[in-house]
C-alpha cells in the first residue's frame, strides 16, 4: 500500500508580507500569492493528480481554487492547518519559534507533535481510501514538515534545520510516498 502526494505550499499572504506568522487565523492572499496559484498551473500536470486535498483554512483554500478549482476534486480537511500558535497567532513571526515547540505547545496552542498526529491520522486516512493514488496537497509550514519526518525519516530538528523557506528554495511540488 502506497500512496504518492505532491504537496503544494498556499501561495504568499498578506501576513507573509507583513512577517506575522498567521497560525489558525485565515489569511488572506496577497496579489503576488494569487499570481503564484495562478502561475502554478503552467508549472505542473494537473492531470496527473486523482484528488486535490487543502486546508480548510482560507489561504490554502483560495491558493487551491486558483490552481485547480474545475479540473479537480478539491476536499478541504482541517488536519492539514498550520501548527496553531494560540495567543501567538497573527503575531511576529519571531515568536513562532519551531524549534521550542517541538514537544512544548505554544501558549494556549499545539507543538509540533500536534501537527504530526493530525498528520499521521490523515496519511493513514490516504492510505485506506486512495491506495495507489496521486494526491495533491495544498497546506502549511508545519504540515509540510510533519510529511518529512513521517515520510522521510527525519527528526523534528532535522526538517526544521532543512526546510526550503531559509534558503528561499521554493519550487513547484515536493514529492511524499505514504507507505503502510
Amino acid at each position: 500500500m502506497s500512496v504518492k502526494v505532491t504537496y503544494f505550499v498556499h501561495g504568499t499572504t498578506l501576513d507573509n508580507l507583513e512577517h506575522k506568522s498567521t497560525g489558525w487565523l485565515p489569511g488572506v492572499l496577497s496579489e503576488k500569492g494569487i499570481e503564484q496559484s495562478i502561475a502554478l498551473k503552467e508549472q505542473v500536470d494537473i492531470n496527473e493528480y486523482d484528488v486535490v486535498f487543502c486546508s480548510d483554512l482560507k489561504r490554502a483554500i483560495d491558493s487551491a481554487k486558483y490552481t485547480f478549482e474545475g479540473m479537480k476534486e478539491i476536499i478541504q480537511d482541517a488536519r492539514l492547518r498550520e501548527c496553531n500558535y494560540g495567543d501567538y497567532n497573527g503575531l511576529d513571526s519571531s515568536l513562532a519559534i519551531y524549534e521550542s515547540h517541538i514537544q512544548n505547545r505554544f501558549p494556549n496552542g499545539e507543538c509540533m507533535l500536534d501537527v504530526e498526529a493530525r498528520i499521521r491520522d490523515f496519511c493513514s486516512y490516504l492510505l485506506e481510501n486512495y491506495d495507489g493514488k496521486h494526491i495533491a496537497i495544498v497546506a502549511h509550514k508545519a504540515p509540510q514538515l510533519a510529511f518529512q519526518v513521517l515520510t522521510e525519516g527525519a527528526s523534528w530538528e532535522e526538517a526544521i534545520d532543512k526546510d526550503w523557506r531559509k534558503i528561499k528554495a521554493w519550487q513547484p511540488g515536493w514529492i511524499y510516498t505514504i507507505k503502510k
